[in-house]
């Protein structure tokens, strides 16, 4: 039976959060939830890239499949901001990942038929990404109705730590599986969805949902509006979104695992993995020591030391040396995620964070999938190696423009609570 939406808080959560919120039931299951489908979807994208290359022997075919992951999302954003709020949200992601449990089934079922072809991958890896710009909005958004959202830097830091553990064991389990044979990775995949599926279901919310209002044509448009009336928020979104959009090596790592560190399908995983390493360490160190004072600054900080390590890995010929650029990459990236997330969850109203975390799903959809196009395409171009070193240099080059044009993120103090920092209204 489903929860009602008016359980009771977790009174030992708000006595004492920062040791009770790993006990709380709610927090638990979330927690699960986020790490099942993430590991998942890792799995799901080693499995995928290691298959179309596999194929194809094509860096742009690579970029393909970041495409057809993004243009579902990008052309689905207005419209899953607006059904995170006006639906339950526990319901949408339930949905969303049971329709990506079936689509690995639907990949598990090519492999053993001998069906599965390039178009056929790109096909199921738009129904993947189409699933997943519904699923991403609906479940961040989910994050406030769960713990008080006084509390959410914390939690925030805690839920990242999730998907950077499922980004540690996702990759080298998907890479360890394919080693084996597709189909086993495929339908490991679907069993993470349908799990993740049935542990979102049944969480209690200490927040009723705000109630349906009509759409109309600003409502629509309005979690952009808010986005753009908001200095920091919108410097916060576009830095990650264009430094990941430049830097982002990770749709080559089958051209560097295979062709570079000859490292095979095991070591693709570990590459994939090593980046989440990283930034499991540095969501942990954000867990015991928080950005307390001049998060944003830390934010550009770390934009360019993620951009530095992009150069150091698309330089390295040695796995080790490559894996150590990955993971001081991650570390750096998770400086930005936190802040990012936080600013969002803190700044926005409640009735309008579906509509606002989907643009922000937009945004990261773009910085990842959009960047692994752009990544196949300029490796077509110019080959691997150069195409990851211009990339570390344009991401450096962003961190240092991003200062000029949004100080107000420069000079933020503190992530604070949302009653020190007043959202706009609506």
């Amino acid at each position: 039976m489903t929860p009602s939406p008016a359980d009771p808080p977790d009174e030992a959560l708000a006595a004492d959060m920062p040791l009770s919120l790993p006990r709380s039931k709610p927090f638990q299951r979330f927690w699960c939830t986020r790490v099942l489908s993430s590991l998942s979807f890792q799995m799901l994208a080693v499995a995928m890239g290691w298959h179309i290359y596999g194929i194809t022997h094509s860096a742009f075919a690579l970029g393909l499949l970041g495409l057809a992951q993004f243009l579902p999302m990008f052309v689905l954003t207005l419209v899953v901001g607006q059904i995170a709020d006006r639906y339950d949200r526990r319901r949408i992601a339930a949905v969303c990942q049971s329709i990506e449990a079936v689509a690995a089934l639907a990949f598990a079922w090519g492999t053993f038929g001998g069906w599965l072809s390039a178009p056929v991958i790109y096909g199921l890896a738009a129904c993947v990404g189409a699933a997943r710009a519904f699923e991403s909005p609906a479940v961040s958004s989910l994050l406030p109705g769960v713990v008080p959202r006084s509390h959410l830097p914390h939690a925030t830091a805690w839920v990242t730590s999730a998907g950077q553990t499922a980004q540690i064991v996702g990759p080298a389990l998907g890479g360890l599986l394919y080693g084996v044979g597709p189909a086993p990775a495929y339908i490991v995949c679907a069993l993470a969805f349908a799990s993740a599926a049935a542990l979102v279901w049944g969480i209690p919310l200490q927040a009723k949902p705000a109630a349906r209002a009509p759409v109309t044509l600003n409502s629509v448009f309005s979690g952009i509006a808010f986005i753009r009336k908001q200095p920091v928020i919108l410097g916060a979104l576009s830095l990650d979104l264009f430094a990941v959009l430049f830097g982002g090596a990770t749709a080559l790592l089958p051209v560097f695992a295979r062709d570079i560190l000859h490292a095979g399908p095991l070591g693709l995983g570990l590459l994939r993995s090593a980046s989440a390493v990283g930034a499991l360490s540095g969501t942990i160190w954000l867990a015991h020591f928080p950005l307390r004072k001049r998060p944003g600054a830390a934010m550009f900080g770390g934009v360019i030391a993620f951009g530095a390590a992009t150069v150091v890995f698309g330089l390295s010929h040695n796995i080790l040396v490559s894996l150590l650029a990955l993971a001081v990459l991650g570390a750096s990236d998770v400086i930005s995620v936190v802040v990012r997330l936080s600013l969002v969850q803190l700044r926005t109203p409640e009735d309008m964070l579906g509509r606002v975390s989907a643009v922000n799903a937009l945004f990261i959809g773009s910085s990842n999938q959009l960047g692994e196009f752009e990544s196949g395409v300029t490796a077509g171009w110019w080959g691997a190696q150069p195409a990851v070193l211009i990339g570390g240099v344009a991401t450096i080059a962003v961190a240092l423009l991003w200062m000029k044009l949004f100080p107000e993120l420069a000079r933020v103090s503190s992530l604070g609570h949302e009653e020190e920092h007043p959202a706009a209204a609506s």
